[in-house]
């Protein structure tokens, strides 16, 4: 296979992997009794047959998969790691995807109505007269929420790069420098060791700017006793990771070294809940006892955590609004507690978890305590 294919793939996707994959969405289309399901969700191809390339669609039937794509793509489809009939089209993809619906005499389809727009929709009951399109929201991505080891192994490595990549970056760090270039420094690092783009877009967050949860950096300089925050993520195999460190430049402020603390103290209670089985706003309110008990409950306005794969926010949602689900083995989630003060700036500590029958893995290496966040 050439280099330049290759990497479309998750380096550790398996025929085995898809398959199973496959086996459980054809066992969840069964039980709404529906026999076709039309694919949508770029992400959602990728994950059941290994093509991230996009502007692609899959149409799983009862025993066959086929791919709709076009010109651009031709030479990566040849190399898929799964079995499936291709099929370039020349036209637009609505009306592909209504030539082989007539062609193999499907009558009834479910669509992805949490990706499909009305005028997704409408385009393709015109160009599929007589095929019912039948809404079936939320099928694929709950598959996605336990990850099997090769996407472990690729969310590990993402982690490792970003965290090379950031040990790199700090030794570069001057006061007087921009949080966009602070940003840029990173996200060229994590590039040069392997990630095939951020995570999402970096978060550099200096002085008071920390306060703003997912603020997007710009011109503010660094300075010597000021806070400065640094939420980032890498890309492996089309898998993410996501942590988040707040550092302080030669001295700590008082208020932020304060509420490091208590930060984390709230990450570590969380982290010693965090197994399969608990509940997602157990996990959630394990942290936030420990901020409102401090007396910044209201400081911390998001949710704890949050599920990451082929996605940056994907299920579960680790959040205090009852009912919350379980946890599962197999899970990979964020924790993240936070406080937020305007005017003064903020501080979030955040890693990756896999979560165990025993408890949970942590997926991250780089330290946590107040010495080690001096710069």
């Amino acid at each position: 296979m050439p280099t330049t294919a290759r990497r479309r793939f998750a380096s550790t996707l398996t025929k085995s992997d898809l398959s199973g994959r496959l086996t459980r969405l054809r066992r969840a289309l069964r039980l709404h009794r529906a026999s076709w399901l039309l694919v949508t969700n770029p992400l959602d191809v990728g994950y059941l047959t290994g093509f991230l390339g996009g502007d692609s669609f899959l149409l799983v039937g009862p025993s066959g998969l086929t791919i709709i794509s076009d010109s651009r793509y031709e030479e990566e489809l040849a190399h898929l790691p799964v079995r499936a009939r291709i099929v370039m089209r020349s036209g637009s993809i609505a009306a592909a995807v209504g030539s082989e619906l007539k062609s193999r005499r499907v009558r009834r389809v479910a669509i992805q109505s949490e990706s499909v727009t009305l005028m997704d929709r409408a385009m393709l009951e015109k160009a599929a007269s007589g095929v019912s399109f039948v809404p079936l929201p939320g099928l694929v991505q709950p598959l996605r929420e336990v990850k099997d080891a090769g996407e472990v192994a690729n969310i590990r490595a993402a982690a490792k790069i970003q965290e090379a990549a950031l040990l790199a970056t700090l030794k570069t760090i001057r006061v007087g420098q921009t949080e966009l270039e602070v940003a840029a420094r990173l996200e060229y690092e994590m590039k040069t060791r392997g990630s095939s783009v951020p995570a999402f877009e970096t978060i550099v967050a200096a002085r008071a700017n920390g306060s703003l949860p997912h603020y997007r950096p710009q011109r503010t300089t660094l300075a010597n006793g000021q806070g400065l925050l640094i939420d980032w993520g890498a890309t492996v195999g089309g898998y993410r990771s996501d942590m988040t460190r707040t550092f302080a430049i030669r001295k700590w402020p008082s208020r932020l070294r304060e509420i490091y603390t208590i930060v984390l103290d709230a990450h570590h209670a969380a982290v010693s809940v965090l197994r399969a089985g608990a509940r997602t706003t157990d996990v959630d309110a394990a942290a936030r006892g420990i901020i409102s008990k401090a007396g910044y409950g209201k400081h911390f306005g998001h949710g704890l955590g949050h599920g990451i794969g082929l996605n940056i926010h994907e299920g579960p949602r680790l959040a205090h609004q009852p009912p919350g689900t379980e946890l599962r083995a197999g899970m990979v989630v964020t924790i993240e507690p936070g406080i937020y003060l305007p005017g003064v700036g903020g501080v979030r500590l955040e890693n990756d978890y896999l979560v165990t029958q025993r408890g949970a893995q942590c997926l991250c290496s780089l330290p946590l305590d107040l010495d080690w966040a001096t710069l």
